[in-house]
């Protein structure tokens, strides 16, 4: 899979905050990365490029390719609603981004992994497809066999994220889908409407 495995910190100092998660380099060097660092003089960015970085940042936030993405945002434009945010409520409502959210996994690029690797469960039926989507009603569970991973509980253990959208069984390490999260629900710091303007020239 054509997926970017190059240093994360150097990516999130592009986009001027930590779209993977806390990262200790980032906090020591957060200014734009390249051989001039802070002092190098930067023109004022166009209106396209200011599109595009949006664009770039929700796409390497969510993990998601190039070709996804543009599938995704022609479901989102042809839904009911403002496309922007149905956008993001769609990438919320993918299978590997569920699993990051529940705390199963520290990362997305782990719970895609997790995924992938056949230790996750949708409505009780193995699954590796992480890119599918999740709906209301749904349950996430970690399959019988890997509840004893030392990933998994040990993510489980640092997790203190609450989500209104979602439930969580530490007993039964389920979680359900219990709606789609509303656009003031997700926490990420995406302005959608840009890349509506980007798809739209």
């Amino acid at each position: 899979m054509a997926r970017y495995t190059g240093p994360k910190t150097k990516i999130s100092r592009k986009f001027g905050e930590p779209i993977f998660g806390a990262d200790k380099s980032f906090e020591k060097r957060n200014y734009p990365p390249g051989q001039h660092g802070n002092t190098r003089r930067r023109g004022k960015k166009s209106e396209y490029a200011i599109q595009l970085m949006e664009k770039q940042k929700a796409k390497y936030t969510y993990g998601i390719l190039e070709k996804q993405f543009r599938i995704i945002f022609a479901r989102a434009s042809q839904s009911k609603g403002v496309t922007g945010e149905v956008l993001l409520e769609l990438c919320e409502s993918r299978l590997d981004n569920v699993v990051y959210r529940l705390g199963i996994a520290p990362t997305r690029s782990a719970a895609r992994q997790l995924v992938s690797h056949r230790h996750i469960t949708l409505n009780g039926a193995l699954v590796n497809i992480a890119s599918c989507h999740v709906k209301p009603g749904d349950v996430i569970g970690v399959r019988e066999k890997s509840k004893s991973l030392t990933a998994i509980t040990h993510s489980l253990d640092r997790n203190s994220a609450v989500y209104e959208w979602l439930t969580w069984n530490s007993s039964t390490l389920e979680g359900t889908f219990v709606s789609t999260p509303q656009r003031l629900q997700i926490p990420e710091n995406i302005k959608e409407q840009l890349i509506v303007e980007l798809y739209s020239k």
